[in-house]
């Protein structure tokens, strides 16, 4: 991040970039924010202990309360994430599109190669390898739309259609919405990168109720709950690797082993920072994963993976405005509850962390750039991944090999289960679960930062000990999860508690549009005498 101490303009002096040392002086200690942090502890605590006293009533509650959700509410996600989708390409393409996020002619920290890398580990890395063999061939035996026979053409072309609805445009676009409001926030008009500041334009120049900032708290809740979910996903498919090349089996003690240490891995790079540990994780895994597509891409279905993608591309973007808009009203509720309703859900969970890292390493782009960036590339490399993974899955099946089975036994199995038919099977094999891990750290120490950073009125750079305290509270509730066989249950529990942020979105759209309007680049005027960022943040502004 730079360390100027020139003004954003619009917005007053040095003041306005709160944390941020002058040139050649150490940075200050960021302040804690301690209702923030002491509440969202509390939260933490009392569930795990409820969680490993009361398992079978934990579970049971928490599943019902989802299937209320998603029964009640599920028009809401499907007609939220489909107008975030029109929002972002509204801002790409208007005039607003020019603004930068942060001073004019500021330059981006980050290289776009790395920055690409990085908000694509954090966004959804560990999803693609998980589910990049396992959606489409789901997709492909139970057809998402009524009357299509399983195992047909017609059915491989709605399995493809259907997974990268789920994966590509969509989900993207719900991450920018959130990631530039609170970008714009914190770097253009200098108030933290705490979600409660990016509502100040709400109240015009009146300060912002303290009580808003339990929107931090509920933040911190579902990253750190997101983040344990999705460590212990990866650690399933990491002894399901271990398992398929050395036979080590699946065992409790080895998954609680495999936790210690990824955890202590993700937190000696949280500690080093983005600019050192992220990059450097980030860059690394997109090279390997660019490696093991292309050679499964070589050794594969090359010809028919080459037909495909472009045949997958085209049919998506033909049938994105019925995807778009189906909703249960014409039958097929179940299938909807558990797939789309569920993936929009889930990626909501995951805004407060995604949002704040990709607002984080975005300081320099331009809202056009920003949008482009973030909705667009991600959505390509979805394309191709899921064309060479799902392609190569589908071809198989469709030539006798019963990838299904294997997917139906352990989801994290059916990604082994293909590379087992082509060569060198062992050293992708390892291939993967290394990707896998890699991925997981980058994205669970970019969650430890932005988790200290939310709980220290949104500073730049956290402090360490409180960077290393979530990220072994990350660790600690995935262990207890896994011990009392709660796993599905702590996902559950994330998208309750991350439902709310369906309205904290929507409050964030009106408070960016409100402040794009009076941006100095589209009024043509410079502005002064704003409060003082650090005042104004310090007050829950």
């Amino acid at each position: 991040m730079s360390n100027s101490t020139e003004p954003i303009q619009g917005s007053p002096p040095s003041e306005d970039t709160p944390f941020e040392a002058p040139p050649g002086e150490a940075p200050a200690k960021a302040p804690l924010d301690r209702p923030v942090l002491f509440v969202s502890l509390s939260i933490v605590i009392l569930l795990m202990l409820v969680a490993v006293v009361f398992p079978a009533g934990f579970s049971a509650i928490t599943t019902s309360v989802l299937n209320g959700l998603v029964a009640n509410f599920g028009w809401a996600f499907v007609l939220t994430a489909t107008g975030f989708v029109v929002f972002a390409l509204f801002l790409a393409f208007s005039k607003y599109g020019r603004i930068p996020l942060g001073r004019d002619g500021e330059k981006p920290e980050h290289s776009r190669a790395s920055w690409i890398a990085m908000m694509f580990s954090a966004g959804m890395g560990i999803g693609l390898m998980f589910y990049g063999v396992t959606e489409p061939i789901s997709h492909y035996l139970t057809p998402p739309v009524d009357g299509i026979t399983p195992g047909t053409p017609e059915a491989a072309r709605q399995a493809m259609n259907y997974t990268l609805f789920h994966w590509a445009i969509h989900p993207w676009a719900i991450y920018a919405v959130v990631g530039l409001a609170l970008a714009y926030s914190a770097f253009r008009k200098g108030r933290g990168a705490g979600f409660s500041g990016a509502f100040t334009a709400l109240f015009r120049g009146r300060p912002t109720p303290r009580g808003l900032r339990a929107i931090d708290v509920f933040a911190i809740f579902a990253t750190l709950f997101g983040s344990a979910t999705s460590l212990g996903l990866g650690v399933l498919q990491i002894n399901g690797g271990l398992t398929e090349v050395f036979g080590v089996g699946s065992s409790l003690p080895l998954q609680i082993t495999l936790i210690a240490v990824l955890t202590v891995c993700f937190i000696v790079s949280a500690v080093s920072g983005v600019s050192r540990g992220i990059k450097w994780l980030s860059n690394g895994n997109m090279i390997l994963a660019l490696a093991l597509l292309f050679f499964l891409f070589v050794v594969g279905p090359t010809v028919f993976i080459l037909e495909l993608i472009p045949a997958s591309a085209g049919n998506y973007l033909i049938g994105l405005p019925q995807m778009a808009s189906r909703t249960g009203a014409f039958g097929g509720h179940e299938w909807l509850a558990a797939w789309t309703i569920f993936y929009w859900a889930w990626w909501v969970s995951w805004t407060p962390f995604v949002g704040s890292f990709l607002a984080k390493i975005s300081r320099g782009r331009t809202i056009r750039e920003f949008i482009i960036g973030v909705v667009a590339v991600p959505s390509v490399i979805s394309v191709v991944w899921f064309g060479v993974w799902g392609g190569s899955a589908l071809n198989l099946q469709d030539n006798g090999v019963d990838i299904a089975a294997a997917n139906a036994e352990s989801q994290e199995s059916a990604m082994f289960a293909l590379l087992a038919e082509y060569p060198l099977a062992s050293v992708t094999s390892i291939l993967v679960v290394i990707l896998v891990a890699v991925f997981f750290i980058s994205g669970a120490d970019a969650s430890s930062i932005v988790l200290g950073s939310l709980s220290s009125f949104g500073a730049a750079v956290p402090r360490k000990w409180l960077t290393i305290l979530w990220g072994a509270l990350t660790g600690g509730v995935a262990a207890v999860l896994l011990s009392v066989g709660s796993l599905e249950a702590l996902q559950t529990l994330t998208i309750i508690a991350a439902a709310p942020f369906l309205l904290v979105m929507i409050g964030l759209c009106v408070a960016l549009m409100m402040d794009l309007a009076k941006d100095p680049m589209i009024t043509g005027t410079r502005r002064s005498g704003a409060r003082p960022a650090r005042k104004a943040v310090q007050r829950g502004s």
